[in-house]
């Protein structure tokens, strides 16, 4: 098989980016539609997140926040989205780039895409498939993720989304060799 010099694989994880960037955009303009909500997870430490220290330390690699009750002053660029949330009754500005987002469920339709990051050291050295296989060990050695969904309860709860939400990996849209 011959070399991807076109790099279809960086096009079809913007294209999936555009949607969950579309939908964020919906739901800042006109709320949250039914029972849709959503779990959102990214890398603390990627470049341009913005989170307090106290978060970090407790997620120093991965975060999944909820988008669901409790949420205010969501803005959402083309690069990166921005959203008020209470984690044990304490506020926080969270600012996120779609770049650093590695997935994004919608349980009530049981929708999900997971995404590979950009500049990820195994996906310069690796193979793309070879670098998801990485990037999916990392995530499995960091399950436990930091949900905020009621801001009444005054405590933050780990959780993790429940159910059988079909994950789309962007290595299912590659050419098996």
């Amino acid at each position: 098989m011959g070399e991807d010099l076109i790099r279809y694989d960086l096009m079809v994880q913007d294209a999936l980016r555009g949607v969950v960037r579309k939908v964020l955009i919906d739901a800042a303009e006109k709320g949250l539609p039914g029972e849709h909500h959503f779990f959102v997870s990214f890398r603390t430490t990627a470049p341009g997140v913005k989170v307090s220290t106290r978060l970090v330390e407790r997620h120093p690699e991965e975060m999944t926040i909820v988008l669901q009750h409790q949420f205010w002053d969501l803005v959402v660029t083309s690069s990166h989205l921005e959203v008020g949330l209470s984690f044990g009754g304490i506020p926080e500005k969270l600012v996120i780039p779609f770049e650093a987002i590695t997935s994004f469920w919608d349980p009530s339709v049981d929708f999900g895409l997971k995404f590979e990051l950009a500049g990820n050291d195994a996906a310069d050295n690796d193979s793309p498939a070879e670098a998801l296989a990485a990037q999916e060990q990392g995530e499995a050695q960091n399950e436990k993720a930091d949900v905020s969904e009621k801001e009444a309860s005054d405590s933050t709860d780990d959780a993790q989304p429940q159910g059988g939400a079909e994950i789309v990996s962007l290595s299912a849209f590659r050419k098996k060799t």
